[in-house]
């Protein structure tokens, strides 16, 4: 997307998470080295920073032009103390590699950590073509165990989505899991037909929402930063208009907040008024782009160096880097990207008192809202369908308690006292549908993981360094469970 671009000398992406590992692994080592018990302590965080497994598949492919190609893949499998695997980034791109496969997987056990929860390489090629190869790939993995409800659920990530979930499902049912009732469960971000969850679209843009409002309404953090609590009124910058991004845009949007400044690939729009979500979602519908869109004008320099309050980089990894981290002029950085800030600029910013919500936390509404669905393939039910009826019913008796109890102390000689339900509480008395539970569910998880992470922080005495905090909670959780079950052989 407009905005930065890493330069010859910056780490790669598996290099970068690696480096951001280690900063919390050495906290920890340096905790046991005083209790006693260091050699144990390595293997187990040496055993936590290795990828468990890796596959790397290659077939042939016939174009329809006629013309042969030989498609490559890889899937990553970073940790296996929790089963099934989960995060399951599938991704068609052009510039990816097994270290960049298992980079992703590295994060994707630390963010499914952190939230709790359980734990490809192609040219553009036509819809028929992109078909074709999902469903060959997807056999590979099931013939190597890569994929199955138990073992590894799979999710979207850049240039797939419900199409190819659907996809993948259908080839693992009809296939190697035929004969297991629960093959729904192998892959999330499904269409809703075909066993998929109601907010899961914008689970991620809303994890982001969550994440930035759990720390803008810190007083004690905003302090530090020199920034007045709260979202109303706060500009934001965002590079990247994709589903996330827009979804992201809408919720602050929703909260009072004002997005300035979007960066696409094509260019970028600016207007110190705000931007309204919709209306720049509409225009980008119709003419594919978001340039000349009204009431905005072009802006030709970085996005990421617009002034604001809170800079959202959400298109791809090592966009802020030790070359543009000393121009950029945001309070708060929400990495709703992956690795989107190198070790480098990590740095800079806490030298700069810029308060950086990191992505193993602030993204993982995706993966959050994954494990809901996932429990729902398992459960073959839909949330709220078994206890709506109940809760309906007992929200009027409860009304009815109420009015007779008053009628009894007051006498029924004075009339009936109707009780009549606030237009919220008939909204609730109506009952939750799925996507109310699946919010619900949502923001208690970022509600709880954050208040962990800022503990740890406090613990460690990090201050600003919250992606040392929550890499810290992760490994916490996952050595935990290495150093209570052991190794098997």
């Amino acid at each position: 997307c407009q905005g930065g671009r890493a330069g010859h000398n910056d780490p790669g992406l598996l290099a970068m998470v690696e480096a951001f590992y280690g900063r919390a692994a050495a906290m920890i080592e340096a905790g046991a080295a005083q209790r006693g018990g260091l050699p144990w302590v390595r293997v187990i965080l040496e055993t936590i920073r290795r990828c468990s497994h890796v596959l790397e598949v290659a077939f042939p492919l016939r174009r329809d032009s006629g013309a042969w190609e030989v498609v490559r893949g890889w899937r990553a499998q970073h940790s296996q103390h929790r089963l099934p695997c989960k995060g399951g980034k599938v991704r068609f791109s052009s510039s990816m590699g097994a270290d960049e496969v298992k980079a992703l997987a590295a994060l994707m056990t630390y963010k499914c950590a952190i939230v709790g929860k359980y734990k490809r390489n192609v040219k553009r090629v036509e819809t028929w073509e992109l078909e074709k190869i999902t469903r060959h790939f997807t056999v590979e993995m099931a013939k190597k165990g890569f994929i199955g409800p138990g073992i590894d659920v799979l999710a979207p990530d850049v240039s797939t989505g419900e199409r190819e979930m659907s996809w993948i499902a259908d080839t693992y049912t009809h296939t190697l899991g035929y004969r297991d009732i629960n093959t729904q469960a192998c892959v999330t971000g499904k269409p809703i037909s075909q066993g998929g969850i109601h907010g899961q679209c914008s689970a991620t843009g809303r994890g982001v929402l969550h994440g930035i409002e759990s720390y803008i309404t810190n007083t004690d953090y905003m302090d530090c930063i020199g920034l007045s609590p709260g979202l109303p009124g706060k500009t934001f910058v965002l590079q990247g208009f994709g589903k996330m991004g827009l979804h992201t845009m809408r919720y602050l949007h929703e909260y009072g907040a004002h997005c300035i400044c979007v960066g696409e690939t094509d260019g970028a729009i600016y207007n110190p008024r705000g931007i309204d979500p919709k209306e720049l979602e509409d225009y980008e519908q119709g003419h594919g782009t978001i340039v000349g869109f009204p009431k905005t004008e072009s802006y030709n320099g970085s996005v990421l160096e617009v002034p604001c309050d809170i800079l959202i980089p959400a298109a791809i990894e090592k966009q802020l880097t030790g070359e543009n981290a000393p121009r950029v002029q945001a309070k708060i950085i929400a990495e709703a990207a992956d690795g989107p800030t190198t070790p480098a600029a990590h740095e800079i910013f806490l030298q700069r008192n810029i308060l950086v919500i990191p992505d193993v936390y602030v993204n993982a509404g995706g993966v959050t809202v994954s494990f809901f669905e996932w429990l729902k393939n398992l459960n073959h039910v839909s949330y709220g369908c078994l206890s709506f009826k109940y809760e309906w019913d007992s929200s009027y008796h409860l009304l009815q308690s109420v009015q007779h109890s008053l009628e009894q102390w007051f006498g029924k000689s004075r009339g009936e006292i109707p009780i009549i339900p606030s237009p919220q509480f008939q909204a609730r008395v109506t009952g939750a549908s799925e996507k109310d539970i699946v919010y619900s569910g949502l923001a208690y998880t970022m509600e709880q993981s954050v208040k962990q992470i800022m503990t740890m922080a406090a613990r460690y005495n990090l201050g600003l360094d919250q992606r040392t905090a929550a890499y810290l909670c992760a490994l916490e959780k996952v050595f935990t469970v290495y150093n209570e079950a052991g190794f098997t052989y």
